[in-house]
C-alpha cells in the first residue's frame, strides 16, 4: 500500500512539474511573442537570402561555364586577342567580359586564369600578373600553373629573385604535376641569375634526385658544372 502511495505521489509531482513548466512556457511566449515574431521573420529572411545566394551563384557559374566553352577554342588556337575581347558577331563573349560578370564563380575564376595567360602571350605583363593574382583555382595542377605564371611575369620584368621564388613554389606545390621538374629548373635558372648560386645548386641536385627521368634532370649536371666553376 505504501509503495502505491509513493508512486502516486511521484506521478502527481511529475504532473505538477509539467503543468508548471507549461504555464511558464506559455507566460514566456505571451511576453516575448513579438520578439519571437521578429526573430522568425529574420530567420526566414536569412534562409531565403541564403537559398537565393546559393541558387544565384550556381546559375551564374553555369552561365560562366557556357560562355567559357564558346570562347575557349580561340584561346586554344592561339588567337589570344579574340579570346580576350570575344567575337560579338558570333555571339561569343570574351574572357574579360566573363570575368567582369562572373568573376566570383568557379568558371569565372578559371576564365581569369586563362585571361592572364592571354595577357602574358600578348605582352601585357602587368595585366597578366594582376589576373594571376586575382584568380582562385581549386585544381592543384592549375594552381601550380598559376604560380608559374606569376613567376614568368616576374622574369619578364627582370625580377629574377621573385621569379625564382614563385617557380620554386610552383614546383613544390603539387608532387603529381608533370611540369614539376621544369618549374624547378626555371627556379634554379632564376636563382642563378639573381646571384643565389647556392639555392640554384640545391634545386638542380633535387631535380637529379627526385626527377631523374625528366629532360630537366639530363641538363642539370651541365648547369651544376657551370655553377661550380
Amino acid at each position: 500500500m505504501l509503495k502505491k502511495q509513493k508512486e502516486l505521489a511521484k506521478r502527481v509531482k511529475k504532473q505538477d512539474d509539467l503543468i508548471t513548466t507549461y504555464e511558464n512556457a506559455v507566460f514566456w511566449y505571451e511576453t516575448n511573442k513579438k520578439l519571437l515574431a521578429n526573430v522568425g521573420i529574420a530567420i526566414a529572411l536569412l534562409v531565403a537570402g541564403g537559398w537565393f545566394y546559393i541558387n544565384n551563384k550556381n546559375t551564374n557559374n553555369q552561365k560562366a561555364a557556357n560562355e567559357f566553352a564558346k570562347v575557349f577554342s580561340y584561346y586554344d588556337n592561339g588567337q589570344y586577342q579574340l579570346a580576350i575581347n570575344g567575337v560579338p558577331e558570333k555571339n561569343v563573349r570574351g574572357l574579360q567580359a566573363i570575368v567582369n560578370d562572373y568573376g566570383s564563380t568557379r568558371y569565372g575564376n578559371l576564365a581569369e586564369f586563362y585571361l592572364a595567360n592571354c595577357y602574358f602571350n600578348t605582352g601585357e605583363v602587368d595585366k597578366a600578373m594582376a589576373a594571376y593574382d586575382d584568380a582562385s583555382l581549386d585544381a592543384p595542377i592549375l594552381e601550380s600553373s598559376r604560380f608559374a605564371g606569376i613567376a614568368a611575369c616576374y622574369e619578364a620584368k627582370m625580377n629574377h629573385a621573385d621569379a625564382a621564388k614563385y617557380f620554386e613554389k610552383a614546383g613544390k606545390s603539387n608532387a603529381n604535376d608533370p611540369n614539376t621538374a621544369e618549374y624547378l629548373a626555371n627556379a634554379a635558372r632564376n636563382y642563378a641569375q639573381s646571384g643565389n648560386k647556392e639555392q640554384a645548386i640545391e634545386l638542380y641536385k633535387l631535380i637529379k634526385k627526385e626527377h631523374s627521368s625528366s629532360a630537366a634532370a639530363r641538363d642539370a649536371e651541365r648547369y651544376l658544372d657551370e655553377l661550380r666553376g
